[in-house]
């Protein structure tokens, strides 16, 4: 059994504070959304996500629980072993398709499907799928999110928004200056998630990186961040690994193509639980909980087998017929805090967008029998 330095802090409603102003935050948050995506449909004539649009893999697995887990990890989903399919979709942020020398931060939204539990949905009255078994994390390649609160996230939306339907040679070009200052600043210990937001990410391996939650999640009782690490030895020597992206636009989505065309990969599930309210906030989501006062522990295991990693069927499937949101799961893994509240409405919005569009029904999957083989 798993050995827990200290004892979880149990989720109590006080801990959660509704910021001044947050549903004034929520309208003008839904707003920034539906003119991002109002935007590049007008342009492409295709309905895309608001953010995180482009992806670059999309994947089919398996997670397993692992067993002998300590009482304190054993908790919703990972209260016992099991077995789960899985639909993983790498992305980066932009709600515009862009050229990959436009490097931002990478997204990594994971489904498991047929879980058992009360579904968030099934409370929703204006939610869809309230007959769902599915559980979604959508993770980003950063232990913390790039703002404190509801309020200030809507500003830094604002900021990528307003760069929605310009010049895309301009936007590599100001990648590329965004990515030196990275790179100068990381040099004296240094980092700015604002750069690498707005393009100064390192050209890396979207298969290389550990993807986390950032935001809090219930887990059970308690509260945590959720992360999930490669860990077999082909994938995680990706870690920091550049990549070429001179005159390869879809250059990421190359990529893992290419590794998932040989090889198989094993991620760990790992969870970070709450353990002192007063240094791991719910209300800060700019705060990094420090893994010395709380490791990550490890839940489960994710292993994909050799497949197509992206293909023009697989993305009509994941990218035009799936949504991903921390609001798809279960009641024991309700997201917690301001920026989780006021996001709930944008994913809804979102991928209402999308399917009124691309004549979609909005449903959650329960099964994977419909996967395209290449």
């Amino acid at each position: 059994m798993t050995a827990i330095p200290k004892p979880a802090v149990p989720y109590d409603s006080r801990y959660e504070v509704e910021e001044e102003g947050e549903q004034d935050t929520k309208a003008q948050l839904l707003q920034t959304l539906h003119g991002i995506s109002a935007t590049t449909y007008k342009d492409s004539g295709h309905a895309t996500r608001s953010v995180h649009a482009k992806s670059h893999g999309l994947l089919r697995g398996h997670l397993n629980v692992l067993e002998g887990l300590a009482p304190e990890l054993a908790q919703g989903i990972f209260g016992q072993p099991g077995r789960f399919e899985v639909v993983m979709r790498y992305s980066t942020i932009p709600g515009d398709i862009l050229d990959d020398k436009v490097s931002t931060p990478r997204g990594l939204a994971i489904k498991l499907i047929g879980v058992q539990g009360v579904q968030l949905s099934s409370l929703d009255t204006d939610a869809t799928g309230q007959d769902a078994t599915t559980q979604d994390f959508v993770l980003v390649n950063g232990p913390a999110f790039l703002a404190p609160t509801a309020k200030k996230f809507l500003g830094s939306l604002k900021l990528l928004a307003s760069t929605t339907d310009k010049v895309p040679r301009l936007k590599q070009a100001l990648s590329s200056v965004l990515q030196g200052a990275e790179k100068a600043l990381e040099a004296v210990g240094g980092e700015s998630g604002t750069l690498k937001s707005l393009g100064g990410h390192p050209e890396t391996h979207v298969l290389g990186d550990t993807y986390y939650s950032q935001v809090p999640i219930l887990y059970g009782q308690y509260m945590a961040k959720v992360s999930v690490a490669p860990v077999s030895p082909e994938l995680a020597a990706l870690k920091g690994a550049l990549i070429d992206l001179h005159d390869k636009p879809n250059g990421l989505r190359q990529a893992v193509m290419d590794f998932f065309a040989r090889r198989s990969a094993t991620w760990e599930v790992r969870v970070q639980l709450c353990r002192n309210i007063a240094t791991m906030p719910l209300e800060d989501a700019s705060v990094v909980w420090s893994e010395e006062e709380s490791p990550y522990f490890a839940v489960a295991r994710i292993t994909a087998l050799p497949q197509a990693g992206w293909s023009e069927a697989l993305s009509r499937l994941v990218d035009d017929g799936m949504a991903f949101s921390p609001w798809h799961g279960v009641l024991q893994h309700r997201p917690l805090g301001s920026i989780m509240r006021v996001r709930k409405a944008a994913y809804q919005m979102s991928a209402r967008f999308r399917f009124e569009r691309t004549g979609h029904v909005m449903q959650e999957p329960a099964h994977l029998d419909d996967w395209p083989a290449s």
